[in-house]
């Protein structure tokens, strides 16, 4: 009778222990999954966050290539502006240089006449006023001589063809002209040939 009433005790005991197990048990469970949707609600504005950088960070990268996109737009603009301004300054460079010879032969032939020979006079101004005329209409299309003579040498418009040493002026003076020079909107195209001083 003993040994059966131990047992009976020891069932009631196990019985007795088991709700309370099962409800610590219950009660961890519940713990674990509030702390996991906590866990969940802490992470999900972080994560919006996170995207909201991205989102910016491309919003600013497209801001950045559209305002480097925009420059080099207007770059090329005004290159071709440039070009376009330039082709029609100097379309004429070419023709205009071909046309000096015949400036040349003209002011040569004016040299050639003997202005005291009165048999002459009219060949004279007949050249002369064909050479205004010429020079009149290479001006209008601003076509300009260089006629440099008294004036300090300079390699930008001028093309020594000899040096001469003169003690009446400073050195480095052009001091003759051989051929004057002509530029087209301010851009040499051709130099005036000189004779330059030196020191004697």
């Amino acid at each position: 009778m003993s040994e059966e009433t131990n047992r009976e005790q020891a069932s009631k005991d196990q019985q007795s222990e088991s709700p309370e197990v099962e409800q610590d048990s219950a009660a961890q469970a519940a713990q674990a999954e509030s702390s996991t949707q906590d866990t969940a609600e802490s992470d999900a504005p972080t994560e919006d966050m996170t995207e909201e950088d991205k989102l910016q960070e491309q919003l600013d990268s497209a801001s950045d290539q559209l305002l480097r996109l925009q420059a080099e737009m207007q770059n090329v603009r005004r290159r071709a502006e440039r070009d376009v301004e330039s082709a029609h300054k100097y379309a004429l460079e070419k023709f205009a240089t071909e046309l000096l010879s015949v400036v040349d032969n003209l002011e040569r032939a004016l040299g050639s006449i003997d202005r005291d020979d009165e048999s002459q006079q009219p060949v004279f101004e007949g050249i002369d006023l064909t050479l205004k005329s010429f020079l009149d209409v290479l001006a209008r299309f601003k076509v300009e001589a260089v006629e440099p003579d008294g004036q300090p040498f300079d390699a930008d418009f001028h093309q020594a063809v000899s040096m001469v040493p003169n003690g009446d002026v400073e050195a480095n003076t052009v001091i003759e002209v051989f051929q004057k020079g002509y530029t087209l909107n301010g851009r040499l195209i051709r130099p005036a040939m000189v004779v330059v001083s030196t020191a004697p």
